[in-house]
């Protein structure tokens, strides 16, 4: 030993003790704070049902779906933000909603329900018009389309969150515009240019940032409104596509054709994941429903099938209408309803599931031409060839 250190082999301490917590780096607490996030994280217990998921998120002010974003996925997100802010923001949170809910439901009484007011139409004469609801008072004229107008829509956080001056409504046509509408001006704040052809709907991403619209050309597009550009441009139908819906978590698209086929195509990666073959005629809707699994398409063989997502197959043809069908809707916040209108001047309510005929709304003296949904499911509305709309409660 004494040779060894005599030799230099061999050191011995001068008997200094470091304190190794004081010389611990940045990056040792960066690294031990994320390890007692990840502990915490595995000890929280969240939902599996992905609608209380989505209320949470909303609750905390995150967004309720990523674009891509899986229920799975979902999840763990919300685990990762509550083991940030813990249960407790959570708790508080829902308990301001629930006092803030409270006084607006006293206010407003009967008519009050999330989302827009506001009942929007569109016209051959290129005219789309703004109606209160449910006194149904014009409120504006929307001047900017030439001729027919195919489809208007509103952004899912019109008047929720957004400002007059933002984008609040989109609209296309058959001479291949697309519009961009605010709330506080009666002429267009933007076009969207790149379709050809007729355009025959649009239709609103879930996260608001992303625009779908169907062409004749027999093609989709997906629009980023925030980068300005067209961020997917798909084909695959022989003929001119029509209709298209998204999925309630964002992840998936639907279009219908006038080819008869119905597709599902994977956002992530463009490809079509499911092929909807049945139909005898033309295909002029599809809808999700909000259960995540469920499709609905309307025919104009006079029919509405329902198509499961997880057995990849149609599970039940409806014979719903003695003439083509135009619109599918489910009701959008549990499903618990099925709507169809058609050429034969009337729109009908379905049980879901089991398919079974609930309503038929009649009135109309033509084709039923568009149908929509409120929010809160108390509303519906139809519009049709008789130059009217009509306002039906859920009663």
């Amino acid at each position: 030993m004494k040779a060894a250190m005599e030799a230099g082999n061999i050191n011995i301490s001068s008997g200094e003790v470091f304190d190794l917590e004081d010389h611990m780096s940045e990056r040792q607490a960066e690294v031990l704070a994320e390890f007692e996030r990840r502990k915490r994280a595995r000890q929280i217990n969240v939902s599996t049902d992905d609608c209380e998921v989505k209320a949470c998120l909303r609750a905390l002010g995150e967004p309720i779906t990523l674009f891509g974003e899986g229920p799975a996925e979902r999840r763990e997100r919300l685990r990762n933000i509550l083991s940030v802010v813990g249960t407790d923001a959570l708790k508080k949170t829902r308990k301001d909603d629930d006092r803030s809910k409270k006084s607006k439901e006293e206010y407003q009484q009967t008519w009050y329900h999330e989302g827009p007011r506001s009942l929007k139409t569109a016209s051959r004469s290129g005219l789309c018009k703004l109606w209160s609801v449910p006194d149904c008072n014009l409120v504006h004229t929307l001047r900017g389309h030439s001729t027919n107008v195919g489809a208007i829509v509103f952004h899912p956080k019109a008047t929720v969150s957004l400002d007059k001056k933002d984008v609040s409504l989109a609209s296309c046509a058959a001479d291949g515009s697309v519009k961009l509408w605010n709330l506080e001006s009666d002429e267009p704040v933007a076009d969207i240019e790149g379709h050809s052809m007729r355009v025959a709907r649009v239709m609103w991403h879930p996260s608001g940032r992303f625009l779908g619209t169907t062409c004749y050309d027999h093609s989709w597009r997906l629009w980023d409104l925030e980068a300005q550009e067209e961020i997917l441009h798909q084909e695959g139908h022989s003929k001119g596509v029509y209709d298209i819906a998204f999925h309630t978590d964002g992840s998936l698209a639907g279009t219908g054709g006038l080819d008869a086929f119905g597709r599902v195509w994977d956002l992530r990666t463009g490809r079509c994941i499911m092929f909807l073959e049945g139909h005898l005629k033309e295909i002029y809707g599809i809808n999700f429903s909000p259960n995540g699994y469920h499709v609905a398409t309307g025919s104009g063989d006079n029919t509405c099938k329902v198509w499961d997502l997880r057995q990849r197959k149609c599970i039940y043809t409806i014979p719903a209408h003695q003439n083509l069908v135009t619109g599918v809707r489910f009701e959008p916040n549990h499903g618990n309803f099925l709507l169809t209108g058609a050429y034969d001047n009337t729109a009908k309510i379905w049980t879901h599931p089991g398919w079974s005929p609930l309503k038929t709304l009649a009135g109309h003296e033509g084709k039923v031409m568009g149908l929509d949904i409120s929010l809160d499911g108390q509303l519906i509305a139809t519009c049709s060839y008789d130059r009217t709309f009509k306002l039906w409660t859920a009663e």
